[in-house]
């Protein structure tokens, strides 16, 4: 008899020892068909996976979140299959499910957009086939064997420990693969490619240059053809585009991967970091600022050299080596040591907007999601230990006050400690703790990202929504009793003893640079009032009313709008559509009326126009739209 625990705790007993189909099918056959994988005692399996003993089960069917990735993985799969069909050369490496859907690096003859439909063409035919998904466990010497003429596959085996390797078949086709995979090929009801790119094998640019394939899959067209459409909606948000058009930023070969800032560009970096310095004023921070090149003897004793030396610049010195910094807490850590620090001190809150270098590669820079040169909004805070609770909890309130403003939502992940790492596992298990504690009584729901911490100290990471629903990681709250050690930090407790201080890092924006053009394709260049590079713009009707127009402009700009006047000599239609691609908020026309009544007629981005509203009554909406950071823009007269 085995018996199986159900989630909702209810047992089953079975005579035969059951597999997870067959669980399923017991429960009705139309849930048996939604079914992708199960959860056995806590590990993903195949639903063929047959259960020797009473054990703990979920099934996972279309409609749960992990799903979705079981069945990308097995996309990535059948898209392997049709190459090496179609490209008989083709050398395979690895191909995993990733956030969007899935790809595979592969080693091949370029391919371009033009070769996908008969790669899709191919897959189809897999796909309509139904082949199962079998896995087959070998020894460690039969794999090698079995890809004797797979260098990248054979590569990958002799840096295994296992002497057990699993392979998935399907049809006349092997993969290595730990799994689980949906139950066949015909489970993959929509699937599209959507480029290619090139990609170095291990990320190595000293080694083979391969074709990485990405393409999505889901379980309905219907799904499919809502996420291209996000896609070509996300397209026309790009913000590399929006950034040209609005004249913002510019990139530059002298310069790869940092951005310059234009004017208008620089009317919204502002508007951002007043905000964050009157948010953080608020919250008791002080601000600092701390050199961009130090010593290499800093970095070694931070940990940074051991750690993350791969990704830093160098430059020497009066013979002395120095790195330009890709994080600013080194600096910070010399700044608190400056003084002698009581626990009636504590905590101190620390910001810093630190202009950081680290080297990314080429092929990897992305506009402003991805740089070489960007500005964190840094802080530490330096506490005791009695106070880590109610600090972590300060900044998750900050943070998601901030993100609020901007509408944009969020979810929480605790990240652990990874493979690479510093401090004892004493203090990463109190650090660990600490942040589930404060997690539990913030009260949101959480994910554990296992392994994914920083290498001093475990972290909480802030995944924001866009208006498109993408999610991008931003804020990070990372705890660390490493660096105070390793730095010898210390404050006087009341008895008058030597103590080592907590200390929180922690960012909101995390890249401001980054979340610049996050908030350019939110927004799809449509700034709110207060961020927008130029607020309001007055286009006279002839020019013998430019004179008059004029005096208004000089009115808003003494009240403190940013404010154009448009005197050129087209037609209106004409210097209206010009604004409206410009995306000015507030678009005023000055014509004889106006002159005469000292009223304001007024266009704004949703099409609408109001005619006949008292100056006053305008600029007191409009000013205390911008004083309180509104993201609606509701302009109306006296009467409404």
């Amino acid at each position: 008899m085995v018996n199986i625990t159900f989630p909702d705790g209810n047992i089953k007993g079975f005579e035969t020892t059951p597999t997870g189909l067959e669980i399923a099918k017991g429960i009705s056959e139309d849930f048996a068909r939604n079914c992708v994988v199960m959860e056995l005692n806590s590990e993903l399996v195949d639903l063929n996976t047959k259960i020797n003993q009473d054990a703990r089960v979920r099934l996972i069917t279309t409609k749960d979140p992990e799903a979705l990735e079981i069945l990308r993985h097995s996309a990535a799969h059948v898209m392997a299959q049709a190459v090496l069909n179609l490209y008989k050369e083709a050398k395979l490496t690895i191909g995993p499910a990733v956030e969007d859907g899935f790809y595979y690096d592969i080693d091949m003859e370029p391919v371009s957009k033009d070769d996908f439909g008969k790669i899709e063409a191919e897959m189809k035919k897999i796909i309509k086939a139904k082949i199962p998904f079998n896995r087959q466990i070998v020894s460690k010497s039969e794999a090698i064997e079995f890809y004797k003429d797979e260098p990248y596959k054979l590569e990958m085996i002799s840096e295994l420990e296992d002497e057990e390797i699993s392979f998935y078949v399907h049809g006349e086709f092997t993969d290595l693969c730990r799994g689980p995979h949906v139950p066949h090929t015909g489970y993959i009801k929509a699937v599209k490619l959507m480029k290619v790119s090139g990609a170095y094998w291990r990320a190595d640019q000293t080694k083979s240059q391969l074709q990485r394939i990405y393409g999505t899959a889901f379980f309905t067209k219907k799904e499919l053809n809502k996420h291209v459409r996000m896609i070509d909606e996300a397209k026309k948000r790009n913000h590399r585009k929006i950034g040209v058009a609005l004249d913002l930023f510019s990139f530059h070969d002298e310069a790869p991967g940092m951005p310059f800032f234009h004017d208008k560009g620089m009317v919204i970096w502002n508007a951002l970091l007043e905000y964050w310095r009157e948010a953080h004023r608020r919250a008791g921070y002080v601000e600092t600022k701390t050199p961009i090149l130090l010593q290499r003897s800093l970095w070694e004793r931070s940990g940074h050299w051991e750690n993350y030396r791969e990704n830093m610049y160098f430059v020497e010195i009066d013979e002395q080596e120095n790195a330009i910094k890709p994080m600013n807490c080194p600096g910070g850590m010399l700044m608190y040591k400056t003084k002698r620090h009581s626990y009636k001190d504590l905590p101190i809150r620390a910001s810093e907007i630190g202009l950081v270098h680290r080297h990314e590669l080429s092929g990897v820079l992305s506009g402003l999601f991805r740089v070489r040169a960007f500005h964190q909004d840094d802080a530490h805070i330096f506490m005791t230990p009695d106070q880590i609770q109610d600090e972590i909890l300060a900044v998750l309130k900050l943070e998601e006050s901030i993100y609020k403003t901007f509408g944009l939502g969020f979810h929480l992940e605790l990240s652990t400690r990874p493979e690479k790492s510093i401090g004892t596992d004493e203090q990463w298990d109190v650090a660990t703790k600490g942040l589930e504690a404060a997690l539990d009584v913030y009260g949101k729901e959480y994910k554990i990202n296992e392994g994914d911490g920083a290498f001093y100290g475990p972290k909480i990471d802030f995944h924001i929504k866009d208006a498109l629903g993408r999610t991008w990681q931003c804020g990070t709250v990372q705890l660390d009793m490493s660096l105070p050690e390793r730095f010898d930090l210390f404050y006087i407790d009341k008895d008058n003893e030597k103590q080592r201080p907590i200390m929180i890092h922690r960012t909101v924006f995390g890249s401001i640079e980054r979340f610049f053009g996050i908030l350019t394709e939110h927004f799809a260049g449509k700034f709110p009032l207060w961020m927008a590079p130029v607020q309001v713009v007055i286009l006279a009707i002839n020019d013998e009313l430019v004179p008059y127009a004029n005096e208004l402009k000089v009115k808003l700009e003494h009240a403190g709008l940013r404010i154009e006047l448009d005197s050129r000599t087209e037609s209106l239609n004409k210097k209206v559509r010009d604004a409206q691609l410009r995306n000015i908020p507030l678009i005023l026309t000055y014509g004889e009326k106006e002159k005469a009544s000292g009223h304001i007629s007024l266009r704004t981005l949703d099409g609408k126009v109001r005619f006949g509203i008292p100056y006053e009554t305008f600029l007191a909406q409009v000013l205390a739209h911008i004083k309180e950071r509104r993201l609606d823009l509701q302009i109306v007269s006296d009467t409404g």
